[in-house]
């Protein structure tokens, strides 16, 4: 008899719980969890296919070691002893920084790749570590470092009760959202519209979310700094800056009127390719809102001063009052965040700690770019690459020119890939552990319910037993960081979380300020509950963060206004009724809720948030004041003819979903969009092939004439190029489609964050017979 389980769907943001419909261990069906307090029963077509991927006949079952050459099965136990005989002998001979670790966007939807990597690059010692977020958020994460002392310190837009909501560079409608956890996002921007509110969609393309807007502005790409410049310039010169309490929380406020005088809509206007009164408008729009959220994501970060962008996104949300404000923008409170402190300075946010060996390119967030792996494993000398470590990475296609890099993991040593696919880059291991399907394992929403909209914690554990033969993705996780460390054989897996959870505990119990101090940490490590050690460490978190039980030492100090507080009616719905006296937080109270517990609207936080050293919001610090004269410069420089933008599938997700074929086809295409007046211009025809050429290469490509995507512009997606031998991709291989980032060399990033540019750089086109 067929059953149900409830799963949260890993497939993307959103985070949307899913009840699944499983006959013996095959999950045959997936729909939305109605039950859901997070959810609420909606579901994406990714969602839906959930059981076509966990059952992809193409993903590995069984580890793979390189033996003379080639790719052969193997025990866990061989592939383990492999890794153990070479990269401890590896650091010996070479030191640590010869082992790189690139972490790529699937290790944040699950929990091995939330709780392990942090441990595996301590054991390691290494710097080189790369992550897909050079290309893709880190300059939010910087810019909230420089502004807010965090760089996880990400305020979201309050979807739910603004009144105005200001878009620039995102199409939730097709990705579901980013650095915004938002299930049903297009359901929440049509309710916006419904009570009044107004939509504003800033983009080049005229996407499903700009269809949604009351106006669509499709400015030039890569200006959107220069556009936010001169609406903070309008704010400020025509005195409609209304930051409200926030003035006494900033410094700086009073500066940015002459670090921002350049950028008058007249000036700005022709680089962006809007009026001046467009932007004056919106700037008196935006203003004159009862309460507004300016968001901006992917094609805001992806250009030349993506930092600066994020930095002004967040400018802004301070001029109109907004920041920290209900129906503004607002700083998540996740239940498994560190417990709230009282407010104060605090280390602050700092960049360039470390350069990387060959260009110099400064650390961000203790990242190097990943456009400088490949360099970094070719250039001879003291601290070359010479071992990677790849985590659900496929940087062969998601990173700038990888026909280069593709040629330099071939020459490694030793790789490693945590896979389930044979994919690009992993085709290139001398290791693969393969991960089981998500349906074998648990889940918990570590990364992404620190951006999410509403306050909600929720855990599914796995739905279908684990299959004989494989492992658990934390126990894959931990036994590799016994392996690199020389430690294998010697200690048991679960040491690793042991060892996380009393280093924890003995921290908490040494300070005076935590409700545990002088307690014993071996008899609170006996007080957790789980089935194993992640679960452990779950529980430990959820009862150490800003709802939990403290291990009954009573309710979180206060850091700031509504820190840590919570509403609702019980328990029984699922909505949490902790905190002040009553049960807090644990993983036996959480598992006891399945539907997950509702932990109340997103609510003001400052200045508790804050940990810049001087403990205010520091409106306008050393690296973005460095950095405005190059934005200044950029008011003269002569546009280029044609540029280039990525774009997003409602059915896909950067390189994952190629190989599953209910999400292929349709709309979910790897075509060349240009507009008909460039089409004609330059002879190009509806299904024809065309010529595109950029700093790296050339590409070959079928063209998709639009008037979607505005003139001087035009839309390859990313994540294609699936043709390389060696992959075990059958359905992906069958429409390969091209790598866009092979158009680039790696040498466009912005220079604050070491983020790759790949939105808004030069192309040209040539029609091919």
């Amino acid at each position: 008899m067929p059953r149900t389980a409830l799963r949260i769907c890993p497939l993307c943001e959103a985070t949307c719980g899913l009840t699944l419909t499983i006959e013996g261990t095959a999950v045959t069906g997936a729909r939305g969890d109605r039950e859901d307090v997070f959810s609420r029963g909606f579901i994406c077509p990714k969602g839906a296919a959930f059981g076509a991927l966990d059952a992809d006949p193409d993903r590995l079952r069984t580890p793979l070691v390189r033996r003379d050459g080639r790719l052969r099965e193997a025990t866990w136990e061989e592939a383990y002893e492999a890794i153990a005989a070479a990269v401890p002998a590896l650091v010996r001979e070479h030191g640590a920084q010869s082992v790189g670790v690139v972490l790529g966007n699937p290790n944040v939807h699950t929990m091995a790749g939330n709780l392990y990597p942090s441990l595996l690059l301590k054991a390691l010692g290494t710097r080189n570590f790369f992550t897909a977020s050079t290309l893709d958020q880190m300059p939010k994460h910087v810019s909230s470092g420089l502004l807010f002392g965090d760089p996880f310190a990400i305020p979201v837009p309050d979807l739910d009760r603004t009144d105005f909501l200001l878009l620039l560079g995102a199409n939730p409608v097709e990705s579901n959202g980013s650095l915004c956890t938002a299930p049903d996002f297009p359901g929440r921007l049509k309710a916006l519209r419904a009570r009044g509110g107004t939509l504003v969609v800033v983009d080049p393309r005229r996407t499903r979310t700009a269809k949604l807007a009351d106006l669509h502005l499709a400015p030039r790409p890569g200006s959107d700094a220069l556009l936010l410049a001169a609406l903070a310039h309008t704010l400020l010169a025509e005195g409609l800056a209304a930051p409200g309490t926030l003035e006494e929380q900033a410094e700086g406020l009073g500066e940015l009127a002459d670090a921002l005088a350049r950028f008058t809509p007249e000036a700005v206007a022709p680089a962006c390719d809007l009026t001046a009164a467009e932007i004056r408008d919106l700037a008196r729009a935006l203003t004159a809102a009862p309460t507004a959220a300016v968001y901006g994501r992917i094609g805001s970060c992806t250009v030349e001063y993506g930092t600066l962008a994020s930095w002004l996104v967040d400018v802004l949300n301070v001029l109109t009052g907004n920041l920290d404000r209900p129906g503004g923008v607002l700083f998540p409170l996740p239940a498994t965040g560190p417990r709230p402190r009282p407010a104060g300075p605090g280390k602050g946010f700092t960049l360039g700690r470390w350069l990387s060996r060959v260009s110099g390119h400064p650390e961000a967030k203790s990242e190097l770019p990943i456009a400088a792996l490949a360099e970094e494993i070719e250039t001879v000398g003291e601290g070359r690459i010479r071992a990677l470590i790849a985590i659900a990475a496929n940087p062969v296609l998601s990173a700038p020119d990888g026909r280069r890099l593709d040629a330099a993991l071939s020459g490694l040593d030793f790789m490693i890939s945590v896979d389930p696919y044979l994919n690009e880059t992993s085709r290139h291991a001398h290791v693969v552990l393969p991960p089981p399907p998500p349906s074998q394992s648990a889940h918990h929403d570590f990364a992404f319910n620190g951006f999410a909209v509403r306050n909600q914690v929720r855990y599914s554990r796995p739905a279908v037993p684990l299959e004989a033969g494989r492992l658990d993705e934390c126990e894959i996780h931990a036994r590799l960081v016994l392996a690199v460390s020389g430690r294998y054989g010697s200690a048991d897996p679960s040491a690793v979380d042991e060892m996380v959870i009393h280093g924890v505990l003995a921290k908490e119990t040494a300070d005076p300020s935590s409700p545990l101090h002088g307690r014993d940490p071996a008899r609170l490590a006996g007080l957790l509950t789980g089935e194993n050690g992640p679960e452990r460490r779950l529980d430990l978190m959820l009862r150490l963060g800003p709802y939990g039980d403290r291990f009954g030492a009573g309710p979180a100090p206060q850091a700031g206004p509504g820190e840590g507080e919570c509403e609702g009616e019980g328990a029984g719905t699922g909505t949490y009724a902790g905190g002040s006296g009553g049960e807090g937080l644990s993983l036996e109270r959480l598992l006891a809720h399945p539907h997950g517990i509702d932990l109340g609207p997103l609510r003001p936080r400052l200045p508790g948030v804050l940990r810049t050293r001087s403990g205010r919001i520091e409106l306008l610090p050393d690296p973005i004041t460095a950095e405005l004269p190059r934005l200044r410069a950029a008011l003269a420089d002569r546009p280029a003819a044609l540029v280039l933008v990525g774009r997003r599938h409602l059915r896909s997700n950067n390189s994952w979903l190629h190989n599953v074929p209910a999400l292929t086809g349709g709309s979910n295409r790897c075509t060349l969009q240009v507009n008909p007046e460039d089409a004609g211009r330059l002879g190009l025809t509806e299904g024809g092939l065309a010529r595109i050429t950029a700093d790296g290469g050339s590409l070959e490509v079928p063209v998709e004439v639009t008037d979607t995507v505005r003139t001087g512009v035009v839309s390859l997606p990313h994540g294609w190029g699936h043709d390389r031998d060696g992959a075990r991709l059958s359905v992906a291989s069958a429409a390969p489609g091209v790598n866009v980032n092979q158009l680039l060399d790696g040498s466009r990033l912005d220079p604050l964050s070491g983020t790759a540019v790949l939105n808004g750089f030069p192309v040209e086109l040539t029609p091919l017979p």
